[in-house]
C-alpha cells in the first residue's frame, strides 16, 4: 500500500480565544513550520462583551487590551454589541497575539495568511471559512468537557468533525491545565 504524500499549504486556526485555544495555536504553528504553510485565524463572535474580554485579556494581557478599547472605544462597543461587521478590536487583539507570538517563539516562525472576524455560529462559519479560503487542515482546542456534558451541549468540535470535509485536528487541553 502506498500512502498519499500529505500536503498542507493553509491551515484555518479556529480560536475561541480560550486556554484551550492557545495551547492548540502550538499545534498549528508546528504543523506550519513543518510543511511551510500559512495560517488563517478565525474567531466566531457569539459570546457576551464580558467573555470576549475574559478570552482578550488571556492573549494579550489586560493592560494592551484596555489601549485597544480605548483606542477603538465606540468601534468596540458597536462590534461587541453586533453593530458593526468590522471586528476591528478583536482582529488587533488576533495581530498583536500573532506579533507576541513570534517574539517569544523565534524558532517557531509562521506566516498569518488572514485574521477572520465573523459573527454567526462558530461551526457553521468555521466549515464555510475553510472551504471559502481552501484549507488544508482545521485546528481547533477543545474545551474537554466529561461525557455527559458533550452529551447535552454538544461540542464545536465534535460537529465541525462530523460535517467537515477537511481534516481536522482537535487538540484538547492537558489534564494538569484543566481547572
Amino acid at each position: 500500500m502506498t500512502l498519499p504524500k500529505v500536503k498542507i499549504k493553509r491551515i484555518l486556526f479556529a480560536t475561541d480565544l480560550s486556554e484551550n485555544a492557545r495551547y492548540a495555536f502550538a499545534y498549528a504553528v508546528s504543523l506550519a513550520n513543518l510543511y511551510g504553510a500559512g495560517i488563517t485565524f478565525l474567531h466566531a463572535l457569539t459570546e457576551t462583551p464580558e467573555a470576549v474580554d475574559k478570552g482578550v485579556i488571556g492573549h494579550i494581557g489586560a493592560e494592551r487590551w484596555e489601549a485597544i478599547k480605548k483606542q477603538h472605544y465606540q468601534e468596540a462597543k458597536e462590534t461587541l454589541t453586533g453593530k458593526k461587521r468590522d471586528y476591528v478590536p478583536i482582529k488587533e487583539v488576533l495581530d498583536q497575539f500573532c506579533e507576541d507570538t513570534k517574539a517569544s517563539h523565534a524558532d517557531q516562525d509562521f506566516v498569518t495568511d488572514e485574521i477572520i472576524v465573523k459573527r454567526g455560529n462558530p461551526v457553521e462559519e468555521i466549515l464555510a471559512q475553510a472551504e471559502k479560503r481552501d484549507c488544508d487542515l482545521i485546528v481547533m482546542g477543545t474545551q474537554g468537557h466529561g461525557l455527559l456534558e458533550d452529551i447535552f451541549l454538544g461540542s464545536t468540535a465534535r460537529r465541525v468533525i462530523r460535517r467537515s470535509k477537511k481534516p481536522v485536528l482537535v487538540v484538547r487541553l492537558p489534564e494538569e491545565e484543566i481547572e
